[in-house]
């Protein structure tokens, strides 16, 4: 249950498919990330003509990874529903002519959209390379990206089978009790899955992952100190860059511009619409830099690379 004020919003289930895909579609950078590009669903055909039609793709510029967008709700049979139409969408999506129609859809869709071109920008990406960058990029497997309002056990050993990556992320409806025609939802936090499965790595699930990094980690591990300066430098279009500053508590936890965020890319996001940028997204972990230069995602990598070195002993 929720409570706002005197108001109770209790759990639901959502009414159709439809209406799941729909908070996916208008919400799917705080989903995939920011550096993510949604493609709407199209047909696609496997090597011997079968069609299939996905919910979507989405191009992560920053993971340098791709999806196959499938959205489901959890009353769907896994073996006789999902799988079978997940098994033929993973087929057609490597489809060289599958591929090459994703690359001339975002080249198509940049080309007059001045935010998608910014995601390009911030990955150091000149439009001379968005070809090269997208073809690098959707070479390799699709990740099965799944936004779901339950995960059951099912549904988890179904996608530890598989030979791709499968991400599954919550996405739950709450509809206020005795005011049913008022709706809210709950999306995940900082773009973080609850579940994580890669036939290249077995043990990914219990492995730590970028998503499962918090800054207080990264503070328990010595990486940075409570008290620490972060620094972050913004221009928006047409706009004069600014300079903004926060500090790092000790619940791990950001103080910029007198307020207190959670996370870095609420905090970052804070900021940049202050500098007056319309943006709804921003990577905070990319965002942020310590006095030295690196980014609070560098840190992170320490941190991470850490981890797999003392597994592997």
């Amino acid at each position: 249950m929720l409570i706002i004020d005197n108001r109770k919003f209790v759990l639901t289930k959502f009414e159709t498919e439809d209406e799941l895909e729909s908070v996916v579609v208008a919400n799917a950078e705080y989903i995939f990330g920011p550096s993510s590009i949604y493609l709407p669903k199209s047909l696609i055909r496997t090597s011997d003509g079968t069609g299939t039609i996905p919910d979507g793709y989405v191009v992560d510029l920053d993971g340098k990874q791709w999806y196959i967008v499938e959205a489901e709700v959890s009353q769907h049979s896994v073996w006789s529903h999902i799988a079978p139409q997940v098994a033929k969408q993973i087929i057609a999506a490597n489809n060289p002519v599958t591929k090459q129609k994703i690359i001339e859809t975002v080249i198509d869709r940049v080309r007059d959209d001045e935010t998608l071109q910014d995601k390009f920008a911030e990955q150091g990406i000149e439009p001379i390379d968005y070809r090269q960058a997208l073809a690098e990029i959707v070479a390799s497997d699709p990740i099965i990206g799944m936004p779901i309002d339950a995960v059951k056990n099912d549904l988890r050993e179904w996608a530890a089978t598989l030979k791709v990556d499968v991400r599954l992320w919550i996405v739950q409806k709450y509809v206020e009790f005795n005011n049913p025609n008022n709706v809210v939802y709950e999306i995940p936090e900082e773009f973080r899955p609850v579940f994580y499965a890669s036939p290249d790595e077995p043990e990914r699930t219990a492995r730590v992952a970028r998503y499962d990094v918090s800054v207080s980690d990264l503070i328990e591990s010595n990486l940075i100190s409570v008290g620490q300066r972060l620094v972050m430098k913004y221009k928006p279009r047409n706009g004069d860059q600014k300079s903004y500053e926060a500090i790092v508590l000790e619940d791990g936890s950001l103080e910029v511009l007198g307020r207190t965020f959670s996370a870095p890319s609420y905090a970052a996001l804070f900021c940049i619409q202050d500098a007056g940028s319309p943006r709804s997204t921003v990577n905070g972990w990319t965002a942020w830099r310590l006095d030295n230069g690196s980014t609070l995602a560098d840190i992170r990598e320490r941190l991470l690379a850490n981890d797999d070195g003392d597994r592997s002993h």
